[in-house]
């Protein structure tokens, strides 16, 4: 594992609470208007996903392009979403966020949607970007299961990523004890608000599709899914083609990927994370050369929130933008 050389992030008094740094970007942040892009990506399999631009170079330009990846339910109007964007943009770098299917507001074709381990789509659109630009230099950055999502993709293509650097922030690792940890105390407040939207989600795909026979659930009962392990286990499962939500969470945890991973790739977290215990976090043993963790004390779920409370810092987005930077320039070469 690289050692860690960046300032470790530190943050006042008053925004030491996890639950504060988790929830301070929704809250307090205003949302922006960027001028995006959308691109609609046909994928192989017949479904599509909508991709947002920022900045989108022209295709004989040697830009780098930064490939973003959300969380569950997030989309291009997420916080940590415009935020990273508009860095990255004051260093000359374009980004593209690749929303799930089903995430940017345009209901996806099929019964199915997206997972933690679905790293096919992903896949599909960085082949394609790169096949598209092929004197740009690619980034892959993923927030909490985007992060996990890309992590798994990393150490599944291991010499092979067409990715010069990644970097993942809030990745729950092991998901089982992601799971059981969103059922258990404050947690369930954000399973909660999650769940409300999964389940919204959920409801609207028995409009298109014959979701009580594929999955064997009435709509009716659709409201009594009460914890992800339920969720997980009569749909995301289910229609993934998984046995079981535990099955769902033992092939698609990217914990066991990291030391397959070939690709130069930070890894941040904070210890205090609402949505999992440090128990998910690898051991120096379960990860390449070209990993490095940045594990913090405070910080939340995806937060980071430096400064004070009147005059934030978003150190997150300025250190996946340095991370960025330092590979900007070099080689497409592990890490030791």
């Amino acid at each position: 594992m690289k050692k860690n050389n960046c300032k470790p992030f530190k943050t006042s008094f008053a925004l030491q609470n996890r639950h504060v740094q988790t929830l301070y970007s929704s809250l307090f942040r205003k949302e922006r208007t960027l001028e995006t892009t959308i691109e609609k990506f046909e994928l192989s399999d017949g479904d599509f996903v909508e991709c947002f631009w920022y900045n989108k170079p022209p295709t004989n330009s040697s830009t780098p392009i930064a490939i973003l990846f959300h969380g569950l339910e997030g989309s291009y109007k997420s916080p940590y979403i415009q935020g990273v964007m508009l860095e990255l943009q004051k260093e000359g770098i374009a980004s593209v966020l690749m929303h799930f299917r089903g995430c940017s507001g345009v209901p996806n074709r099929f019964a199915r949607a997206y997972h933690s381990g679905d790293t096919a789509d992903a896949l599909e659109w960085i082949t394609y970007v790169k096949k598209s630009f092929k004197n740009s230099k690619l980034f892959g950055v993923g927030y909490s299961l985007g992060a996990n999502m890309l992590l798994k993709l990393l150490g599944e293509l291991k010499e092979n990523s067409l990715l010069s650097g990644a970097v993942s922030v809030s990745a729950p690792l092991q998901l089982d004890l992601s799971a059981n940890k969103m059922n258990s105390g404050f947690s369930k407040f954000y399973q909660y608000h999650l769940l409300r939207s999964l389940r919204r989600s959920l409801k609207a795909k028995y409009n298109d599709h014959d979701m009580s026979t594929l999955i064997k659930l009435q709509r009716s009962k659709v409201k009594e899914l009460s914890s992800f392990w339920e969720f997980d286990d009569v749909y995301t499962a289910k229609i993934h083609g998984f046995s079981s939500a535990s099955e769902y969470y033992e092939k698609s945890s990217a914990k066991q990927f990291l030391k397959d991973i070939r690709t130069p790739t930070l890894i941040i977290h904070a210890l205090d994370d609402p949505f999992m215990t440090p128990a998910i976090l690898p051991k120096s043993s379960e990860l390449s050369k070209s990993v490095t963790m940045q594990v913090s004390a405070n910080g939340g779920h995806v937060g980071f929130i430096g400064g004070s409370f009147l005059k934030p810092e978003f150190w997150l987005e300025k250190r996946v933008v340095s991370f960025v930077k330092s590979l900007k320039v070099a080689t497409k070469e592990p890490m030791s």
